[in-house]
């Protein structure tokens, strides 16, 4: 998601349209991470790089009617099929790369970003804009529905100690762009770091 969204537009395009058939059972995962925010009615959220939205209902239903859900990504296809899917009626859309939100600073209790990490060019960049579009206190989900073992092995390549998401190498990360990592689970069945925004 740097300015030449070429490559992501490209590989995210090209599975769009069957994204959600490729994990159909992702469902109860998503909904099980963004409990973990503790999001109250009228809280306003974010999902960062949303895809197809699979996390836009159980977002909107943490939040309620009168809560704001966003889920923006830089990839119109993967939009296009959120929309098919009728997840816009959860949360509203936005063509957006999480480079350059077009947010008002501290306007959001949290966000919710799954799988995204792996697909920042500048993660420290790129973690320090969305510190920014959250107020003091508000909390990030950094969320993937298998472990980072079970993700290499289905991706058939080596889990190394430079991985970003090891914990020793998201902690400092955060921490260096405006969060405080307060719980990190890495499993087979998810991954799941939460971090606080730092006053």
């Amino acid at each position: 998601m740097s300015d030449d969204h070429t490559h992501v537009q490209e590989f995210f395009s090209a599975r769009a349209a069957t994204w959600d058939e490729r994990f159909p059972d992702d469902g109860p995962a998503y909904a099980a991470a963004v409990a973990e925010l503790g999001l109250r009615d009228g809280d306003h959220v974010l999902d960062a790089g949303c895809g197809t939205g699979r996390a836009l209902p159980p977002l909107r239903k943490a939040v309620g009617p009168s809560g704001v859900v966003l889920g923006a990504d830089v990839t119109p296809a993967m939009l296009e099929a959120a929309a098919r899917a009728g997840r816009d009626r959860a949360g509203r859309l936005l063509l957006a790369d999480v480079a350059r939100l077009p947010l008002r600073s501290e306007s959001l209790h949290a966000v919710f970003a799954a799988g995204l990490v792996a697909h920042l060019p500048n993660p420290g960049e790129n973690l320090r804009e969305l510190a920014r579009v959250v107020r003091p206190g508000g909390l990030l989900a950094l969320f993937h529905p298998i472990g980072r073992a079970a993700l290499a092995a289905y991706q058939g390549r080596q889990l190394t100690s430079s991985d970003l998401r090891a914990e020793g190498n998201l902690g400092p990360l955060l921490s260096a762009s405006g969060w405080l990592m307060t719980s990190y689970v890495d499993e087979d069945a998810r991954f799941l770091a939460l971090a606080e925004r730092r006053l």
